[in-house]
Formats: C-alpha cells, structure tokens, sequence
C-alpha cells in the first residue's frame, strides 16, 4: 500500500440536521452535521452525555456487533454509524463533527438519502489541506465462510466497487449485482436511496427482543417467503446496492480516500471492516523502510504490457481474456502475466451456484494465453493464430476463487517452423495452483478462417 495526497480535504459550509426514529431503541434522535477544520476527520460527538464524549470514526474504535458498525472511546458509544459514513464519504466531506442526542444514528428509511440531502444541501467548501489517499498496490482480500472481500490495484486515481449478492435458489431475495464508480452526484442518485433490508423471520427475532419497535415494513425492506412485504423496490437491484453502500460506509473507517477496486462477495459490516483494517496494517507494513521494497514489487515495478497492449496483440475479448498485465518479458524466452480472479467471472455462477471455483481448464486457458503473448513476438500476429496442440504433465494443485491472483509464469519456450511449446506455471503467492506443459501449432490466419 501506498498514501498520498490527492484533491483538497472537505467540509460542509454550514451546520446540517436530521431527525428521526433509532431503529434499536425507538426513541427520537436528531443528528446534527457541523463544519470542522482539515485534518480533524470525522468525529462523532454524544452531546446527550456529561461532558460530550467524542469518538472518531475510525476502523480502530469499532467494536463488534451483529449486523451493524459501532464505535467505542470510553463513554462515547453510536450504533448504527455505516449509513452517516456512507454519506459523508459519498459526498467527500471529509471534515465534520457528527452530533447525535442519542447512542444510535436516526433509521429513517433505511437507506443514506435523508443524511446525504442534508449534507448536499448544506453545500461542501474546499480546504487547504490535501486528501490523503491510500492507493491499493497489492491484493488484500478477507473471508467468512462464503463471504469475502477484496481489494486489488485498479486504474490509477479511481476507486470501483462491486457488490454481488447470492443467498442462494432458496432465498427470496434474488441474486444480484452492482458495479459503480461513485461520484457524490452519483451516490445522490443511485446509491444512497438504497435501503436496508432483511427477512421476515429476522425481522420478528429482532422485535421480540426489543429492536424496531417503532418501524414498520413501510420503514425499510423485509422479504417473506413470497417476495418484498408492503412496500415496493426503488431499484430491481436495490438490496445490491445497499450492500454496496455499507461497504462505502465501513471502508470510510480508513479515514482516506482509497484508489483501486474494492469486490465484494456476501460480505457484512465485520467483514468489511475487516478489510479495512487489513488495508491499514498492509499500509503500515509497507510503510516500514526495510519491508517496503518487497511488500510493493509488484505495483512499483511498471507493467511490461498494460491491457491495452495486450489486446492489440490477442484477439481474445470479453468473457475470455485471462490476462490483466504482462508484468515482466524476456522475448523469446520467458513471461510472467497477471489475472486477478473476481467473483464477476462468467464461470463462477454455474462452477459452482454455492462454492464459486476457478475450473483448472480456465487456469490452462490463462497460461494459454500467457504464452500467447511470446508467441506473438515470434510469429506475426496479424497474419497467424496459435491453437493449442496439446496439453501434458498438468498438475492442478489448488482451488482458484474469488479475490485470488493468479501470477502466470512462462518458460522453457520454444518456437520452430508453424510449432511451439512452453511450460507454465499458476502461482497464488507462493503456492502453485496448477501447471503444464503447453504445444501450439502456429497457422496463417487465411488457414484458420478456411
């Protein structure tokens, strides 16, 4: 991981408030948004309590709780903060002191849309400070089971989610997907309406102990066995969306803005902010003088070939080019590329619906390729295609799933007449996934089309 500075930190231009219901105790809570100078961060301040306890919102404070984020700093306790910091972090304020007469953020209807009309009303002014912006430079993924999250090096100055949601043939709520690059004019139009939502059986559990009192199905999503109940969907994908935006809001506990791209698969506010604190502590790991050098080799060291390159010389597209980068090429002699395994892989539905997994013929296609790219060098790839010959000695040595990257390595390559064979290698870290032994036979492109 690397920090920098990027755009001027934000904070709102004049005070900004909401009122509602607390989903956990009923009672009314107004939350009050203030201005607050550059590098204060957000801070969320209990004024409903002898001397006004404060705590920030950070990955740091967070204590553990079922199906919400909250934090702790002494005295000063706020439930339910993932929604609030999912506005702010939209809107890029990133400044602001968050009071609340309450120890639980207002539900209003489930989703960021009260909080984010607030603050967009109240306008948002420039600092003289820069953001600081934790750029992701190497995978970094967590797991639960079969949730997971990840995050990968993406495109520079850009920050992409997705969220995929699959509770299974059995569920009411039907899988779903939702890829978004969020801009606050975005996250005001299609992100922050998105609400909250859960199962019938869930619901009556948490009324029985005392939770949600005072909110009906009018209030947020509750799906029985036959589908939603009492109220109707703002999006078809509306329940991805949420997901997606609870993960803007624990990933706002890093307390920067973050560049790359975020995937993540059934994940939970623990698991999100799990990965939060995994990104934190590669930051720090990275940050050490005599660990930097090799725990950021891989996204200080330039591509050899970029994507763009790599489609100008393969005539593989969309869902079937396996390689991301070529990260190093010794022409003629040796490879080594790069796939980063997203559970948005059109194999991963059908193999399989419950335990997503790379099928090892995918894993050859990729080294495939791999060696495609050498073979370009020795053959003109305008005038010829490679067609795999044969495949021997394969050895598939470990399951590939989502928020892997497979390091594809290629050597022992020869070329002569219309042949040529390599050896490739799939590595995860410092595990082998599979290897082979690949023959191509090379044809003029006329030959193929015949």
């Amino acid at each position: 991981m690397t920090t920098r500075g990027s755009r001027p930190q934000r904070t709102i231009a004049r005070d900004a408030e909401v009122r509602g219901i607390g989903y956990l105790l009923g009672s009314d809570v107004t939350v009050r948004f203030r201005p607050a100078d550059a590098d204060s961060g957000i801070q969320f301040v209990r004024v409903d309590l002898p001397d006004r306890p404060s705590v920030p919102a950070l990955a740091t404070y967070v204590e553990p709780r079922e199906r919400r984020t909250a934090l702790r700093r002494g005295e000063a306790v706020v439930e339910l903060v993932e929604h609030v910091m999912a506005a702010l972090a939209g809107l890029q304020i990133d400044n602001c002191t968050v009071e609340l007469d309450a120890p639980e953020t207002p539900g209003m209807d489930g989703s960021s849309l009260a909080f984010a009309r607030a603050l967009a009303t109240a306008g948002a002014i420039e600092q003289d400070r820069p953001r600081q912006v934790l750029v992701i430079d190497r995978p970094v993924s967590v797991r639960d089971g079969k949730a997971s999250v990840a995050a990968y090096p993406g495109e520079p100055d850009r920050l992409v989610l997705s969220y995929q949601l699959d509770y299974g043939n059995g569920s009411p709520i039907p899988a779903q997907a939702y890829f978004a690059e969020p801009s606050p004019e975005r996250f005001l139009r299609e992100i922050a309406p998105a609400r909250t939502f859960l199962l019938a059986a869930e619901a009556e559990a948490l009324r029985a102990s005392g939770i949600g009192s005072r909110t009906s199905e009018a209030d947020l999503l509750i799906f029985g066995s036959d589908g939603l109940i009492g109220n109707s969907l703002r999006f078809p994908d509306e329940c991805a969306r949420h997901k997606l935006l609870d993960v803007m809001g624990d990933l706002a506990l890093i307390g920067k803005d973050l560049v790359g791209h975020v995937v993540a698969h059934r994940s939970g506010h623990s698991l999100n902010v799990e990965l939060a604190r995994a990104l934190l502590a590669a930051e720090e790991e990275c940050s050490e003088p005599e660990s930097a050098s090799e725990c950021c080799v891989i996204s200080t060291t330039p591509p050899a070939m970029d994507i763009g390159a790599i489609m100008r010389l393969m005539p593989h597209r969309y869902p079937f080019l396996l390689l991301d980068r070529v990260l190093s090429i010794d022409p003629g002699r040796t490879l080594k590329a790069l796939k980063n395994v997203t559970f948005n892989e059109p194999f991963f539905p059908g193999h399989w619906p419950d335990r997503p997994v790379m099928p090892g013929v995918m894993i050859l296609e990729a080294l495939a390729q791999a060696a495609g790219i050498l073979i370009s060098h020795r053959f003109d790839p305008d005038r010829h295609m490679a067609m795999i010959a044969s495949i021997d000695d394969v050895k598939i040595r470990r399951q590939v799933v989502p928020g892997d990257q497979l390091v594809l390595e290629i050597d022992r390559f020869r070329a002569r007449s219309k042949m040529a064979e390599a050896h490739g290698v799939a590595r995860i870290g410092d595990q082998i996934a599979a290897e082979a032994r690949l023959r191509f036979a090379v044809l003029p492109t006329d030959q193929v089309a015949a």
